[in-house]
This record gives C-alpha cells, structure tokens and sequence, in this order.
C-alpha cells in the first residue's frame, strides 16, 4: 500500500458510510523513520504526523518544517512531558491524573488532549479504566486543559471485525460524555489493518504507519 491508496480507501470508506472524507485526520505514523521520509510525505502535501517517543518526536520536530502538526500517541512517562508539551498539536494519550496535572503545568496554553480509553481492560497497555473517564476528563478541565474526545488500541487481533465491538463502545462513550462536554467530540480510532472499519464507527482521527511508511527496521 502506497499514501495514495491509503487516502483513497479512506475516501470509499466514508462515502460507504454517508460521511464527508473531509471529517477525518489521516495521522501518519513516523516513528521510527527517518527525517527524510516524512519530509518526502510532506512534500506532498501531508501535514499530520504522529510519534509515540518523547525524545525521538523533540529531535525530528527540530529539523523539519514548523508548521507541521505533531501528534504524540504513545505512553507518556510525566517527566518527559517539558519536551512534548511545547511541539505537540494533540497528545492522544492522555491517560491519568498525575499526566494531567504534569500537562497543565508550563508556560502558555497546554496543548488540547484526547483521553485514552482502555477498552479491553488490557493490565499491560495504557490508558483510563472505562469508570475513570468521567473523573479524569473533569480534573482536565478544572486544570483548564481542553479535551477534544477519546483514543483507544484495542486488543491485537488477526481479524480486523474484532475491532468493531471496542470502536462502538468508545464511540457510545464519546456520546455519552458529549451529552455534558460538547467540546468531546474526536475519535482517534483504527491503524494500518482496521482504519476502514475505525471510520465506518466513526472515526475522526486515524493513525496509519506501515500502510505509508511500510514495515519498521
């Protein structure tokens, strides 16, 4: 797969489901490669990137173009935060209140957040307990850190379908909550193998690596 055919099959995937393609964020998933890749990307045209090391996102951001939008997505450790915070147009992993607390703190405004949800209750993988949400999305906002919806990985399967039950349930979160916060409206769903039925749930953000970039060394 090529970044051409990746934005078309995210075009067929949201005419399928009567959506406007223009609704969803193509995140291009860098990490691990070269500078020069995503320059190539940005060349033509591409603006969205995303990368889940602190050190490795604050050393390609300080070569490349300014007005690229980085989006931190991994784990993110609270003494890493002073080297994230200051490049970042949206951290997807905002999972916990001594994060929140360590994101709010600096100079300026902190950087808008999507909540990380752990819909499979994996104990190795990051991420918010589903009965936390509600509480760490208030403590965010009383720190005045603006929450614009959720984000999840779930559970590695070889069939993408069995995707499709954790992508309803944060979709049914996320309109839960925006029932009390109207702002909490992105859902930051579906990577290389299930960014199409990611989309069909109602995707607005995806996060797409090997499908672009091909397989990490």
């Amino acid at each position: 797969m090529s970044y051409n055919e990746v934005v078309e099959r995210i075009t067929a995937a949201a005419e399928r489901s009567d959506r406007d393609p223009a609704e969803i964020t193509l995140v291009a998933i860098s990490k691990s490669k070269p500078v020069s890749a995503i320059l190539d990307l940005y060349e033509a045209g591409h603006r969205d990137f995303g990368e889940n090391r602190a050190q490795e996102m604050a050393d390609k951001a300080a070569l490349l173009p300014k007005d690229i939008r980085w989006h931190f997505v991994g784990a993110l450790q609270t003494n890493k935060t002073r080297l994230v915070r200051p490049i970042t147009h949206l951290l997807h992993s905002m999972d916990r209140e001594s994060l929140a607390f360590s994101w709010a703190k600096g100079m300026g405004l902190a950087p808008p957040v999507l909540i990380q949800v752990n819909t499979g209750s994996e104990p190795q993988k990051s991420g918010a307990g589903q009965d936390e949400v509600t509480s760490l999305l208030e403590n965010l906002l009383e720190l005045g850190v603006e929450v614009r919806g959720l984000m999840a990985i779930p559970p590695l399967s070889e069939d993408p379908e069995q995707m499709r039950p954790h992508f309803q349930e944060l979709r049914g979160m996320r309109d839960q909550l925006l029932e009390l916060h109207g702002q909490v409206r992105e859902l930051s769903m579906g990577m290389t193998d299930d960014f199409e039925i990611a989309i069909e749930e109602g995707a607005s953000l995806i996060r797409v690596g090997r499908a672009i970039f091909g397989s990490r060394t």
